[in-house]
């Protein structure tokens, strides 16, 4: 038996910086930053009591394997779910464009040669949850 309520914890781990991401059972996004590698640990933590997370599902190809281990010693009861991020960072890219529209002279660049001015992994850490929601439709 699965919880509805479950509340999620997107991780696109880096070597410089990771994007983290917070959803809630409803699928309401709660919380999204870019974060410098350095800052993770301590940041993750504060969003597990703030936001009583039961799961972190994090992308499974750059440093990821270092990370998990990181990750397991620190919250050995979270459990933590590796998940397919191929594709993510153009998947990403227009999700930025979706959720900060480009003004008019933007919009002129076609979607596809547009660069968002800020890095986008908090939103690759969304869409990781989404694809874990997607596979688990029941959480």
């Amino acid at each position: 038996m699965t919880d509805r309520q479950e509340t999620i914890l997107g991780f696109d781990p880096g070597k410089d910086k990771c994007g983290v991401a917070v959803m809630d059972g409803d699928r309401a996004l709660l919380y999204h930053q870019v974060l410098l590698t350095a800052e993770v640990v301590a940041q993750i933590s504060n969003l597990c009591q703030q936001y009583n997370v039961s799961r972190i599902v994090m992308g499974d190809q750059t440093t990821a394997k270092q990370w998990q281990q990181q990750l397991t010693a620190v919250f050995p009861n979270l459990p933590i779910t590796l998940v397919d991020e191929r594709y993510s960072s153009l998947q990403a890219r227009d999700r930025y464009w979706q959720m900060y529209p480009p003004n008019f002279f933007t919009s002129l660049i076609p979607q596809g040669m547009r660069q968002p001015p800020r890095p986008i992994d908090d939103l690759v850490a969304i869409i990781l949850i989404e694809r874990f929601l997607g596979k688990h439709p029941d959480r």
